[in-house]
């Protein structure tokens, strides 16, 4: 039976839903090869041996420590799983081993919750890795104690992707040699480059073996991966508009969307290896940032050894997923580098070595030097009621990535068309890094229109596009405005702000301070996704950015530095009383009111401020120039 088809054989695995989850070591296990290779193994062989917990200490290579639970090593072992979630009650179904990096765990208070949901569920053991604490914490031991749960600690030499594979060759009952033999030659094809496959691989063979088409998309509706024919894009955003909504009702997947008389099933794919992101305290913090796969047709009638093999196909599909994310690090990193720079009044001309860095990175083959635009971003949510009020949620690295999504050409599909983005983050905002080669250099290498010709046919005014050459608020949000207000539901809002094209590394602390700007324009309108370019912003906002930075720093000093010494000598809240008196335009009442001070006591200090600075409040010269500094500062 050793010619039984590739998904056949998965179908008679007696725990498909336990793939092993996304790991750090991508390099060690591949589980997308092994799914198209399996029917080289024996039919018979699968479904072996029971498999006991004790095995796992007589196996030298494996390097556990058992740390507790020494009475219940006669547990069966029917699967393995490894998770950073919180709660990943959902995944398990018992008898699991699970593994985990422990990103889960911020203090002490962590790990009794954990450890009863895992022992709720029925899991085997809990095997905890040294690499991210160092020793086991002694909380965990003790909540393991006290629910009977037993408890390895992984060596930080040992990737789970060993113990992953050691479980899967002894629970399946398959030949050591053979399964070795599978799995590094799925280790040589990954490590050579593209032509190992990715997604696609998987996809393929849900079309060959199973007479189901399916699709990857992110979370704008983007088609990343598919077999055979391309998703349409408004079709792909309107089942990630479907996704995300059900998503953010708190309904499991997979999700049931009709879409133009054909009904498609939505599997999340969600990472929760090492390598990801901790784990999301509240839905809202990944719903815009998940991929998900697109299966034509109705999961609800499916058989459980079906819904399992697909779960099973989004895990596999997860560890290309982490391997991705992991690429953009140089990227990002290169994205904050500069920022740092900037944000800092470095000189240009160490901002513009950084960039000679950035450029062939961003632009590979291209010799040009670019011009560069920034993007900001910002995701804000209102409302409690949740896992995590809105104030706790981490929105910096959600808005960094759906950034990330958003720069995408929608016409360009696949993972790797993100190559040319460096998005960083900084407190709540993100903020990415775009270089413009000229456009008849694109043209001429690439043989098509310049970048973004895809978002003008969503644009009004194409031509004013054409006049202005480079990214386009409106462009960018063109595509994918409809599926991300789904996701974004009645509590989120993403601003988005564009600056104009640099020419050179003076003008991009300017072209930030555009760009941010331009989000604040924004975020001053209604709807739930919304932008704003440069070419929007008011007179004084316009210019303000494009100060040359020593002009700025003499400017401002010669105005507010001696109100800021008397301020910390005398703790007299002289900048802050400046601020409140020309919002208030002057008005001593409305002033007094906001500053909560009797009006003469606000006389004094708007007396102090004119003392030492030589100015005079009353005069509209000297309001302006107080204005102008204040904004500047």
């Amino acid at each position: 039976m050793a010619g039984i088809s590739n998904l056949a054989a998965i179908n008679r695995y007696p725990y498909p839903s336990r793939l092993p989850h996304p790991t750090t070591s991508f390099t060690h296990f591949h589980p997308h090869l092994l799914l198209h290779e399996l029917h080289l193994l024996p039919y018979g062989k699968i479904g072996g041996d029971e498999m006991r917990l004790r095995a796992l200490l007589e196996t030298d290579a494996l390097g556990l420590r058992l740390l507790g639970g020494e009475d219940e090593l006669d547990r069966s072992v029917r699967g393995v799983m490894t998770t950073d979630l919180r709660d990943p009650s959902r995944y398990l179904s018992g008898g699991e081993l699970v593994l985990t990096g422990l990103a889960w765990r911020r203090d002490a208070a962590d790990s009794e919750p954990f450890v009863r949901i895992l022992a709720g569920a029925g899991v085997a053991g809990l095997a905890a890795g040294e690499a991210e604490l160092g020793d086991i914490p002694g909380d965990l031991v003790e909540a393991c104690r006290q629910h009977r749960l037993p408890l390895f600690a992984v060596n930080e030499t040992v990737a789970f992707a060993t113990i992953t594979e050691y479980v899967v060759r002894q629970v399946s009952g398959e030949r050591a040699g053979d399964l070795a033999a599978v799995v590094d030659r799925h280790r040589r094809l990954m490590t050579s480059g593209p032509a190992g496959g990715g997604p696609e691989v998987v996809l393929d063979l849900l079309t060959s073996d199973l007479d189901l088409r399916a699709w990857v998309l992110s979370p704008t509706g983007r088609q990343i991966a598919g077999a055979g024919t391309p998703l349409p894009g408004p079709l792909g955003a309107a089942l990630a508009g479907h996704h995300l909504a059900a998503t953010r009702t708190g309904r499991r997947g997979p999700h049931r969307a009709a879409v133009a008389g054909t009904t498609y099933s939505l599997f999340p794919i969600r990472n929760t290896g090492r390598g990801a992101a901790p784990a999301a305290r509240d839905v809202r913090e990944s719903v815009l940032s998940d991929w998900l796969l697109a299966v034509e047709a109705d999961a609800g009638d499916w058989p459980a050894a079906r819904l399992d093999l697909l779960q099973g196909v989004t895990q596999l599909i997860a560890v290309e997923r982490d391997r991705r994310d992991a690429a953009r690090t140089v990227r990002r990193r290169l994205a904050q580098e500069v920022l740092e720079l900037v944000q800092a009044g470095a000189a240009p001309a160490e901002i513009a070595a950084r960039l000679r860095v950035a450029a062939p990175v961003l632009l590979p083959g291209l010799g040009v030097a670019p011009q560069w635009q920034v993007v900001v971003a910002r995701v804000d949510w209102s409302g409690a009621g949740q896992a995590a009020t809105a104030g706790d949620i981490a929105s910096g690295p959600t808005a960094q990535a759906l950034l990330e999504e958003i720069l995408v050409d929608p016409a360009v599909s696949g993972p790797d068309s993100a190559d040319r983005i460096a998005v960083a983050h900084t407190g709540e905002e993100a903020i990415a890094l775009v270089p413009l080669p000229t456009l008849t250099t694109v043209a001429a290498e690439s043989g098509e229109g310049a970048p973004g010709d895809a978002a003008r046919a969503g644009v009004e005014d194409a031509d004013a596009l054409d006049a202005d050459p480079g990214l386009h608020a409106d462009a960018l949000l063109a595509s994918v405005r409809e599926p991300l207000s789904a996701g974004l539901a009645d509590d989120g809002r993403l601003t988005l702000g564009v600056s104009a094209a640099v020419h050179s590394a003076e003008g991009l602390r300017g072209a930030l301070e555009e760009a941010r700007h331009a989000r604040r324009v924004a975020a001053a309108r209604p709807g739930r996704v919304c932008a704003a370019g440069h070419h929007e912003l008011a007179s004084h906002v316009l210019l303000l950015p494009f100060v040359p930075d020593d002009v700025r720093r003499a400017f401002t000093a010669r105005l507010l530095d001696p109100l800021r010494d008397y301020d910390r000598r005398h703790r007299a809240e002289l900048i802050e009383t400046l601020e409140a008196f020309l919002d208030c335009d002057g008005s001593w009442t409305r002033c007094a009111a906001r500053l909560h001070l009797h009006v003469n006591t606000l006389r004094y200090r708007v007396g102090r401020i004119e003392q030492l600075t030589g100015r005079d409040l009353s005069r509209l010269e000297d309001k302006l120039d107080f204005f102008l500094a204040l904004r500047m500062s």
